[in-house]
């Protein structure tokens, strides 16, 4: 088999595995939303309306999503980068760190660049979704879609990642991507907010309501720094930390059932 076959197969399965895990983790997702609405960060604001359409996009996005990572191996296997390091399992967790710190690095200012008056028109599309649901994930022009990716086409001729970091970063990426865009708050807890640099799903979802704040994706560190942080994310973060009603796997009338009888 030629490798221009291999990777267009690489391609097409791994657009498939995506389109599987999102209709999969999406509807997981909004099962466990509807059990804990206390968690629903915009409160008030529905965002139910744009949902087939956030989806038909989706499905051309998520293609575009999955094209660089293919390019970056395929680049690899063609000796037209550097050869990739050899994974040791020992060096595995320092490698995906990295990975991530340079992703988060290449979608800060990416994504600060779609942002100026010349690239907005291809980043608009994403913003119809003001208040994000996992579905608005891959809800984007593909050329935007695919400038915020391109990392992995890109990084390949500047640090030879082996081909499992790159994918894992990808799948990883996919997976955070969704949880960022989902809504509802799981994830407040002080490593969320300063100074620690790490983030949760208010970060991004004040991104979609404030528009000109929190760039970053995985970190908070390039925002604080350039100055580009909401300015109350910090107490929103502690906010749900502190005043959110615990987890519940019921539905919010099964709940109220299940105390009324207690009474």
């Amino acid at each position: 088999m030629s490798d221009e076959v291999f990777y267009l197969l690489f391609l097409f399965g791994f657009y498939a595995t995506t389109v599987v895990t999102y209709f999969a983790f999406g509807y997981g997702v909004t099962w466990f939303n509807a059990r804990n609405p206390e968690r629903k960060i915009q409160k008030g604001r529905g965002s139910g309306r744009r949902r087939k359409a956030e989806i038909r996009q989706s499905l051309a996005s998520m293609f575009s999503a999955c094209l660089p990572l293919t390019i970056g191996l395929y680049v690899q296997q063609k000796g037209w980068a550097p050869a990739p390091w050899a994974l040791h399992w020992w060096a595995a967790v320092p490698l995906f760190v990295l990975c991530m710190f340079l992703y988060d690095t290449w979608f800060y200012f990416m994504h600060r660049l779609l942002h100026t008056r010349w690239l907005f028109p291809l980043h608009a599309l994403h913003h119809k979704s003001v208040a994000p649901t996992i579905w608005s994930t891959y809800s984007e022009d593909v050329v935007d879609n695919f400038l915020l990716q391109s990392f992995s086409a890109v990084v390949v001729f500047v640090v030879p990642f082996p081909p499992a970091i790159l994918i894992g970063q990808r799948l990883f990426e996919h997976f955070n991507g969704m949880i960022g865009h989902c809504g509802f708050e799981y994830f407040a807890t002080s490593t969320a907010r300063y100074p620690s640099p790490l983030l949760c799903t208010t970060f991004h979802d004040q991104h979609h309501s404030g528009f000109r704040y929190n760039y970053g994706n995985y970190f908070s560190f390039l925002d604080r720094l350039l100055g580009t942080i909401a300015p109350n994310y910090d107490q929103s973060v502690k906010i749900f930390e502190e005043e959110v009603p615990p987890l519940t796997l019921r539905r919010a009338g099964e709940l109220a059932d299940v105390q009324e009888k207690s009474d």
